[in-house]
């Protein structure tokens, strides 16, 4: 499987200091998605483009194609269970 690498994102598994760990104990999985930092966006977007490539769609898809493909796969899958 291929690495993907996103800029920006930082290999440190513990806080650089006192005041970097207050924040990090504040922080929750909610505040950061709404502050959307570019890090975060930048791994979404390469998550979302792997997703595409992976399934042979346009990388520019529309959310609500994305939905249909997804729920065609997901009722192949069940009726092949069902089979």
């Amino acid at each position: 499987m291929k690495h993907l690498e996103c800029s920006g994102l930082d290999e440190r598994r513990l806080p650089v200091d006192e005041s970097a760990e207050q924040l990090l104990k504040k922080r929750t999985l909610s505040k950061l998605y709404n502050e959307r930092p570019t890090w975060l966006a930048n791994l979404h977007a390469n998550l979302d483009a792997a997703l595409c490539a992976a399934y042979d769609w346009p990388a520019d898809i529309t959310d609500d194609r994305l939905i249909e493909h997804l729920l065609a796969l997901n009722l192949d899958r069940a009726a092949a269970q069902d089979s």
